[in-house]
């Protein structure tokens, strides 16, 4: 069933949604199952899975010169959502990206999911190359979230990129994209950031997920913008438990958002990293019984796989 239709079916009830990593190559479903089979007893609607670009690698050739290589470190997402709904019932939602991938791998990809019956997918951007200094699309491809999401609900009235294929396969995609309640780090501000989501809306996408935050006033401000720029589909808050000490800075460098003071004087009081992981358990806990009472439509959890965490956030919850 479409993402949206759970939402529609749960008006004044929050349902809980969780977010896997495909194991690095040469694992197994054995990690997803590992993480997932704790988290099902909280009966999840759907099962999100991150895709990932290629990465590059320099390796010494048998003339002594270094060789620019190309690898994907975790593929297997279109797979791994396939053995989710098999194995446990519930909706696989794949992220689809920009980065790495042409229109016409990104149109192929979409015709397996199509012909598998997964029907929602999570329309991104993607993250820049570890080495490039800005995201650089691939030749033939998306460089923008806005132009994937157009592609999809393209492929949703039958039309394709072969403009030979007349009387298209009509695919019934519901369609995720991302929000930023502290922006997008390369947005000039705000304002200027919802104008993109809205134009995200505007061209087919039916709920919004959130960038994690910690500080639920971030969302509930970016709720009530999003309201007022006319975005009324379903803002979903995206959370993540800090388990480490680390984490204070590691998170706000990497993802481009704010620790709140409280939450950082109760990690640096911390003795060892149990009690940190025991801090940023409470308050992940707190942060979801706020939101929940608040109405939000869904609480979703990346997972990182860490279900352990995420089993004792949700099962004190929901």
């Amino acid at each position: 069933m479409k993402v949206s239709k759970y939402f529609e079916k749960a008006v004044g009830h929050t349902l809980v949604s969780f977010e896997v990593l495909p194991p690095l190559k040469g694992g197994s479903m054995k990690a997803i199952f590992d993480v997932l089979d704790p988290l099902m007893e909280f009966k999840p609607p759907f099962v999100d899975v991150t895709y990932h670009r290629e990465e590059f690698l320099y390796k010494k050739n048998d003339t002594g010169y270094y060789e620019k290589i190309a690898i994907r470190k975790r593929p297997g997402t279109v797979g791994i959502c396939a053995s989710i709904v098999h194995r446990y019932g519930v909706d696989a939602v794949p992220h689809l990206i920009c980065g790495g991938f042409t229109k016409e791998e990104t149109e192929n990809a979409l015709i397996d999911l199509n012909f598998l019956n997964i029907n929602n997918v999570l329309a991104l951007r993607g993250d820049a190359r570890r080495f490039d200094g800005k995201f650089v699309p691939e030749a033939d491809g998306h460089e923008f979230a806005l132009d994937l999401v157009k592609q999809i609900a393209d492929m949703n009235q039958g039309k394709y990129l072969d403009t030979n294929i007349s009387n298209g396969e009509k695919t019934d995609f519901c369609v995720g994209v991302a929000g930023y309640p502290e922006k997008h780090f390369e947005a000039p501000n705000l304002e200027m950031d919802l104008n993109f989501l809205k134009q995200k809306v505007d061209a087919g996408a039916e709920y919004i997920v959130t960038q994690m935050f910690f500080d639920n006033n971030k969302y509930f401000q970016f709720v009530e913008k999003c309201r007022a720029a006319g975005i009324k589909v379903p803002i979903v808050p995206g959370l993540k438990p800090i388990t480490k000490a680390y984490q204070i800075t590691s998170i706000p460098r990497n993802f481009y958002v704010n620790v709140p003071e409280e939450l950082a004087r109760e990690v640096s009081k911390a003795k060892d990293d149990a009690a940190v992981r025991e801090a940023g358990i409470e308050w992940c806990i707190a942060q979801s019984k706020e939101l929940k009472a608040a109405g939000a439509p869904c609480l979703h959890y990346y997972t990182m796989g860490d279900s352990a965490t995420i089993r004792r956030v949700a099962e004190s919850v929901f």
